[in-house]
């Protein structure tokens, strides 16, 4: 027997709509061409019309009760629904991981500058993966560690309203800890 080494990619479900001998309801309510509903009406009978009208009978709605139709072109409106989840995908921004890098004896200057540049991630829309990686001995201060993280997440409190998504965690000589913005914070002198 021979084992197949093909790794099958799944097909991405394409938008489908029943139309014309395709939609198996008794009966749809019925939408004309230019928007205006007229009622429930068996399928045969709304296929004549939209036959008459030289246009297509799409199901637009299968979910609903008795399930809704359109008399449209299938075509303009298939073209259409594909135009508009085109669009969606195109403005979906997918969030992603951006990594920071601290060390244990990291000085105040370089904690600043890290601390703007996470500040631009969260700005953006990104998570932040806080790190600090433990070379020889600095393994032993694993405390020492957990406190620089914990400074580093108040510093950016100051400025952002922030909050921690995963707290501290340690794989070996790692220590990580992901923090992302919770919505802007309030500009302005404080309310008196």
């Amino acid at each position: 027997m021979r084992i197949s080494r093909r790794r099958y990619k799944p097909v991405p479900q394409r938008l489908r709509f029943r139309h014309n001998e395709g939609i198996l309801a008794p009966e749809v309510r019925l939408i004309d061409e230019e928007g205006q509903h007229i009622g429930t009406t068996p399928t045969p009978k709304a296929l004549a019309m939209a036959r008459e009208r030289g246009y297509d009978l799409v199901e637009i709605n299968p979910a609903a009760n008795p399930p809704i139709a359109k008399i449209a072109d299938y075509g303009q409106f298939k073209y259409q629904k594909e135009k508009e989840e085109r669009l969606m995908k195109a403005h979906a921004k997918a969030t992603e991981v951006k990594g920071i890098r601290l060390s244990l004896r990291i000085g105040e200057h370089d904690m600043q500058i890290r601390k703007e540049k996470a500040m631009e991630f969260l700005a953006d829309g990104d998570k932040v993966k806080v790190e600090i990686i433990l070379r020889g001995r600095e393994r032993a201060y694993g405390p020492m560690a957990n406190q620089v993280l914990n400074k580093f997440v108040e510093l950016l409190k100051k400025d952002v309203n922030v909050m921690i998504e995963q707290g501290l965690q340690r794989q070996e000589n790692k220590i990580t800890l992901l923090v992302s913005s919770a919505g802007a914070k309030a500009e302005g002198p404080p309310p008196s």
